[in-house]
Formats: structure tokens, C-alpha cells, sequence
């Protein structure tokens, strides 16, 4: 395939672009500003185009450069953040008309630790409203670059739709019931879920604190742990944040994935999925064997009657973190994440202790299942991305949350495990299709390193939508 254009290197590409002065990141900023002028009036993956911003950070960086002051392969490269993420003295608004004026006086951890890394933030991503469902009715909604008029993932979906149309190098996501992996595998990215508390979580907008996950968007798997290597690690300010130390996550990328135990459960991945999803995972499953992997068949538990829990536990932690707004200023947020509070308002402390125990128990039985397993091979979904109206994602909340729609994601934020989504083809009408890799507590580096050699061994990685 011949060489991707600028708006579609990868950021280790770029970086080395940017390490040897074959492109200033000033050239590179500007180049993905252009872009953003000229597509992002119809995708609308921006809430805030920081373009001012974005230029200052791109000088300094392109000076600290030349005076010999790399700081890595971050260091001027154009990024973007979901606008949960608070941003001093830019406006975070979580897309919703109640904190439309919210103008943080800090930055997020995670938009600390990325402008740290020498990273130029373009700007903040749109996403549905609170990061749940649906979308408030004074917002725009992100569209999927690959077809307009289909999904473009959840609650993530500027963050995947600006990543795929190459209008950032990479971007932060949020998961709390599969919003990293959703818009990666409807448009056709790499999303990386990192181990719950292995990303500090300060400073980002809350959906239910005991499920959110922060963690990288982007068009490799390399890519996805260099920006992880900026993310991770302790933080003071978000007491739950994990104190382990954190590993290089490049250090053996290319090392291959000889004798690492791949579990496979065919009725897991096969039951209830679009056959050509299906079908694509079973054939990415044997390029791994192909590459060395031992693929051991293992027995997933039938996680679909635990899912019910899943809202329970969103929607009550949910009213948790919107106490300051929620009911006096109800009728601010849009019908879709009003019902959701809604919902969460009605549940009792029984309520949340069952759904509790019923998370624990979930967990439990996919702990037994990975016993003898380095990774677990799925669908980030059961299906690609389906057709969407306005109509639909303006709405009242809809039902599918707590069916076999998160099959493959809630179980992972229930007990934390890390997972990687890659793209592994195409449906027959054209739809990105995506891999999950599920590893154990921590286990991103070798996550990463099965998920490159994936790509290196497919041509799945060059796949780019229409635009």
C-alpha cells in the first residue's frame, strides 16, 4: 500500500517525522487544523477546537526540539481529549446543557500528563450527554466517518470519529459500559481500555466512578501504549488510582507472540453475533496461531443474565455524581440522560447491593475462566455499527443497555481487566469490524504486543473511512 498521507500517520510515524526534523510540529499542527476546518463542519467530532492553543503548544514544542529537549514520542505531535476531561480555562461540558458555562480553573490528570509528554491538544471531542446514550438536543452528534448514517459508538463517538478521519493522531476516550471500545470498533480505531485505577480519573467528568475508565484512541496498537506510557500511573489527587509501577510498554512490541495462551470459547464468540463479525474473529484467531500462539479452547460463563445489573449500578452512581444538578436543574439535561437519572433516582440501597453482588459474582466466574490463559480472543461487539437517526439519538433512553448489546464489554468493567480493540475487517456493506483482546489485571504491554503483531500480520491496519 503506498505511504499514508500526513492526517493518517500513525503517531509513531509522526514522531519520528518530528525527532529527525523532516516535519516541525508546528507543520503538523496546522496541517491537522486545516483539516478540521474543511471536514468537521458535516462529522462534527469537535465540541471546542482549541486552534490558539494548539499553535502555542506546537511552537514551544518545536523550539524545545531544536535547543535538543525531546521528551519523546509525544513531544509535538496533535492529540485530542474527550471533552470530559477538564481543561483550565477552557470550557468542559460533558455535553450537556448543564455545564455548558463549566469553565475548569485546572487541568485533568490526564491533560496534565499528555501536555507533560510534550503533546499539542487540538482540542475537546464531543460525546453523548453525561457519557451515556443519547445525545442533548443543544449538542451535535458526532458522525461515523465510514457512513453517516450509521452508529458512530456511544458515548466516545468524537473520539473515535476524529481519529479515524484522521483529524487528531490519537484521542482519550472514557469507558464505563464499553464507550472506549464501542466507537473504536464502529469506526474502525484501536481502543485501549486500560486496568480500572491504572489512569487517574482526576479532573474527568464522572458517570459512575466505580466502572469509568480513561484510556487512548488511536489507529495502532503501538501507538495506544505510547500514549498509555504518558497516562499511566499514580496520582495524589485520585485515591484510587493504582500505585504499581509502571512498565514500558514498547519494551518488546516486536518480540512476537510465540507461546502466548490465547483462550477461545467458538460458542462465546459465535452465539447470538453478525456472522461476518464472527467469522472475522475466528479468522484473526488463526493468524495469531499462524504467528506461534498457543490457542487454547477454554469455557466462558453466560455473562448475558448479569448484565442486568449494569444499569443499576450506572444509573444510581450516576445521580451519585450529578447531586449538584440533578433533580433541581432536571430539565436542563436532554430526555435520554434525564430518563437515566431517572432510572438511578429509583433504585434503592437493595437495589445497588444486589446489583453488586451480581457484578462480583460476574467477575468471579470470568476469573475462573482465564485461570489458565495469558488473553482472551472476542468481539469488542456483536455486530458493526447499525443505522441511527437524530430522532433516535436525540430521544428518550432506548433499551438496549443491559442486553447481549454489551455482552463483550460490561463483564471488563465490572472487574477491571484490561482490553484491547483492533480493527479485523469489513462487513459485506462496508462497516468497520473489530477484535477484542481481554487480558488480566495490568497486563496492557502484552496487550499491546499481541495486538501489533495482529497488525503486522493483516492489512486491516491501513483500512481508512471515505473522507
Amino acid at each position: 500500500m503506498s505511504e499514508a498521507p500526513l492526517h493518517y500517520k500513525t503517531i509513531t510515524e509522526t514522531a519520528r517525522l518530528i525527532e529527525s526534523r523532516e516535519l516541525s510540529p508546528v507543520e503538523a499542527a496546522t496541517a491537522m487544523l486545516d483539516r478540521i476546518s474543511a471536514l468537521d463542519g458535516h462529522l462534527k467530532s469537535y465540541a471546542t477546537v482549541m486552534g490558539d492553543h494548539a499553535m502555542a503548544s506546537a511552537s514551544a514544542a518545536e523550539r524545545e526540539i531544536a535547543d535538543g529537549n525531546y521528551r519523546g514520542p509525544l513531544h509535538g505531535v496533535p492529540i485530542a481529549v474527550k471533552d470530559l476531561c477538564f481543561t483550565k480555562g477552557v470550557r468542559t461540558m460533558g455535553g450537556s446543557k448543564v455545564y455548558a458555562s463549566h469553565v475548569p480553573e485546572f487541568d485533568s490528570t490526564v491533560v496534565a500528563r499528555l501536555e507533560a509528554a510534550g503533546a499539542v491538544l487540538l482540542g475537546k471531542l464531543n460525546l453523548t450527554e453525561g457519557a451515556m446514550g443519547g445525545y442533548n438536543p443543544e449538542f451535535q452528534i458526532p458522525l461515523n466517518p465510514w457512513n453517516s448514517e450509521r452508529w458512530a459508538g456511544s458515548s466516545s463517538s468524537g473520539s473515535g470519529a476524529a481519529t479515524a478521519a484522521g483529524l487528531c493522531y490519537g484521542s482519550l476516550g472514557s469507558d464505563t459500559g464499553g464507550s472506549i471500545r464501542f466507537p473504536a470498533a464502529a469506526c474502525g480505531i484501536v481502543g485501549l481500555k486500560p486496568t480500572w485505577g491504572r489512569v487517574s480519573r482526576y479532573g474527568v467528568i464522572a458517570l459512575a466512578e466505580s466502572l469509568d475508565h480513561v484510556g487512548p484512541m488511536t489507529r495502532s496498537s503501538a501507538d495506544a501504549a505510547i500514549m498509555l506510557q504518558a497516562l499511566a500511573g499514580y496520582d495524589p489527587r485520585d485515591p484510587t488510582s493504582l500505585s504499581d509501577p509502571v512498565p514500558d510498554y514498547l519494551d518488546g512490541m516486536d518480540g512476537g507472540i510465540s507461546g502466548v495462551r490465547i483462550g477461545v470459547d467458538e460458542h462465546h464468540v459465535t452465539d447470538g453475533v453478525d456472522p461476518d463479525l464472527a467469522k472475522a474473529v475466528l479468522d484473526g484467531v488463526e493468524v495469531l496461531r499462524s504467528l506461534g500462539a498457543e490457542i487454547v479452547d477454554i469455557q466462558m460463563p453466560n455473562v448475558d443474565k448479569y448484565l442486568a445489573a449494569w444499569p443499576v449500578l450506572c444509573s444510581a452512581e450516576a445521580v451519585a455524581a450529578h447531586r449538584e444538578s440533578y433533580p433541581e436543574r432536571r430539565d436542563d439535561y436532554g430526555p435520554w440522560f434525564r430518563g437515566w437519572l431517572d432510572l438511578g433516582a429509583q433504585k434503592s440501597g437493595a437495589d445497588y447491593a444486589e446489583a453488586n453482588n451480581m457484578r462480583a459474582e460476574c467477575s468471579g466466574l470470568v476469573r475462573e475462566a482465564f485461570g489458565d490463559i495469558d488473553v482472551m480472543a472476542c468481539p469488542s461487539t456483536i455486530g458493526p455499527a447499525y443505522p441511527v437517526t437524530p430522532e433516535m439519538l436525540y430521544g428518550e433512553m432506548d433499551r438496549r443497555r443491559g442486553t447481549s448489546f454489551q455482552r463483550y464489554t460490561v463483564p471488563y468493567d465490572f472487574n477491571g481487566y484490561p482490553t484491547l480493540s483492533v480493527p479485523c475487517g469489513l462487513s459485506g456493506d462496508g462497516m468497520p469490524l473489530s477484535l477484542q483482546f481481554v487480558g488480566k489485571r495490568l497486563s496492557e504491554r502484552l496487550l499491546v504486543r499481541v495486538g501489533h503483531a495482529y497488525e503486522q500480520a493483516t492489512e486491516w491496519r491501513d483500512l481508512r473511512p471515505p473522507v
